[in-house]
C-alpha cells in the first residue's frame, strides 16, 4: 500500500483548502440531488402483497407499523439458504438502535424484508442478536415485482433500471442470468403512505446502496426528507444575525 506523501504543515493547508473546495461542491451538489429525489413521481401500489411476520400475515401498509413513511432493505436470503448473504449482513450489523429511533422520529419505519421463509430469518436474526423488524416475502410476487429475485419464469429481468439485453449490451455477456436460475440481488425501497393508500416512491440498488450508513442518509431517500427546519442552539446565536453562522458556506 502506498502511503501519501510526507510534505510541511503549510503545503498540507494548502492542500486541505484545495479539497475542502471540492468537498463543498460536492456537498451542494448532493443537496440539490436529494431535492430532486423529494420532488420524484410516485406510483400507487395496487397488487395486494402479503408478508410474514413475528404478529403473523400483514399487506404492506402493515410494514408502516402506523407511520406514514417506510424505508425497507431488500435482504438477499434465498429460501434454500440457511445465512443471508454475507455483505447484507454487514449492513445490518451496522444498524444500530438509535439510527432506528432517529429514523422512527421523522414518522418513518425501517424493516427488513427477504424471501426466505419466515422460520429461517428468525432463527438467524436470533443467532445475529438483531431487532430491527424483519418480514418474510416468501411465496408473494413481491421480489420478483421489485426486482431484487430475477427469474425470467417469474417476471421480466431488469435489474438497476436496465433491462436483461441492456446489461448484455453493457459489457455482461451472460446478462442477467441463464433460463431456468434465479438469483438474488441488493437494493433499498421507499413508501409513502396517504391515508389507505400505499405509493412507491423510490429504490435503490447496486452501488447506490453503499452511500448509506447514517439516519440522514436514509431519510434523503424518502419523499419527505428529514422533516426537520434548523433550530438555533440555545446560548450560540449570532448577536448580528439571530442565527447560528453558516460555516459550511
Amino acid at each position: 500500500m502506498t502511503l501519501p506523501d510526507i510534505v510541511s504543515p503549510e503545503q498540507w493547508r494548502k492542500a486541505r483548502v484545495e479539497l475542502l473546495v471540492r468537498e463543498k461542491e460536492y456537498r451542494r451538489s448532493l443537496d440539490a440531488l436529494n431535492a430532486d429525489r423529494r420532488r420524484l413521481p410516485m406510483v400507487r401500489v395496487e397488487k395486494d402483497y402479503r408478508f410474514d411476520g413475528p404478529d403473523g400475515e400483514t399487506d404492506l401498509a402493515g410494514l408502516f407499523d402506523g407511520r406514514r413513511q417506510l424505508i425497507m432493505q431488500h435482504v438477499m436470503f434465498d429460501p434454500a439458504w440457511d445465512d443471508a448473504c454475507p455483505s447484507c449482513t454487514a449492513a445490518i450489523d451496522e444498524l444500530s438502535d438509535g439510527l432506528l429511533d432517529h429514523v422512527r422520529s421523522r414518522d418513518t419505519t425501517f424493516v427488513l424484508v427477504a424471501r426466505a421463509p419466515l422460520a429461517k430469518i428468525v432463527d438467524y436474526r436470533d443467532r445475529k442478536g438483531w431487532t430491527v423488524p424483519w418480514f418474510s416475502s416468501y411465496g408473494s410476487d413481491f421480489n420478483y415485482d421489485f426486482h431484487v429475485t430475477l427469474d425470467a419464469s417469474k417476471a421480466p429481468l431488469e435489474y438497476n433500471y436496465r433491462s436483461d439485453a441492456e446489461w448484455r449490451e453493457h459489457g455482461w455477456p451472460d446478462g442477467l442470468g441463464k433460463a431456468g436460475e434465479s438469483s438474488e440481488q441488493p437494493g433499498y425501497s421507499c413508501f409513502l403512505r396517504d391515508g389507505d393508500e400505499v405509493f412507491h416512491t423510490y429504490s435503490t440498488f447496486g452501488r447506490g446502496t453503499e452511500q448509506l450508513g447514517g439516519g440522514y442518509a436514509f431519510l434523503d431517500m424518502t419523499a419527505l426528507g428529514r422533516q426537520e427546519d434548523w433550530e438555533e442552539p440555545k446560548g450560540r446565536a449570532d448577536a448580528t444575525r439571530g442565527a447560528v453562522p453558516n460555516f459550511e458556506d
